[in-house]
């Protein structure tokens, strides 16, 4: 019998049976199943040598059940550090004046948007945008100035106060 036609046969003989062991041990059939099926895969991946065994299902029932235990582990270590340390804090939310800024750099023709972003919020000079886009220098700079015109109008900042924007 080919290896797939004898793995097939043990898991259809022994999936229910190890489902019904793990649901009882787990108390729950979601965990169950997943412990189950994890050990079946790992069964497979080692079927040369497990199907040799005396009692596979055994060996797949111990691996399932040392599964279910792990992730029950995994679990009550993260409620542990969460009562230790409670809810990480509340992130605050974004200022009225990013979500302003994010609308109007989204009305901007993606090459505008890019050129100012990467300028501007990513601290990157010219010349790497430059780089970056694939564009000359001359480009970047034509795109930085009508995107900047562009955000200004968007945003009603008038440029002629802040010789910098």
């Amino acid at each position: 019998m080919a290896d797939t036609e004898s793995f097939d046969e043990f898991y259809r003989a022994s999936r229910q049976r190890l489902f019904v062991a793990l649901c009882a041990l787990t108390g729950d059939a979601g965990e169950a199943q997943d412990a189950v099926h994890e050990a079946f895969a790992r069964a497979w991946q080692r079927w040369d040598s497990i199907r040799g065994y005396g009692d596979p299902e055994a060996w797949v029932r111990t691996v399932a059940r040392r599964i279910a235990v792990s992730r029950w582990r995994r679990a009550r270590n993260r409620l542990t550090a969460h009562r230790r340390h409670g809810p990480p804090p509340a992130l605050p939310g974004p200022s009225a004046s990013s979500v302003a800024l994010r609308v109007a750099l989204a009305r901007l023709p993606v090459e505008q948007r890019t050129a100012v972003v990467l300028h501007h919020l990513c601290d990157l000079p010219v010349s790497e945008v430059a780089r970056e886009t694939g564009v000359p220098e001359g480009t970047v700079k034509a795109r930085l100035f009508r995107g900047r015109r562009a955000l200004a109008e968007l945003l009603n900042v008038d440029l002629s106060e802040d010789s910098h924007v």
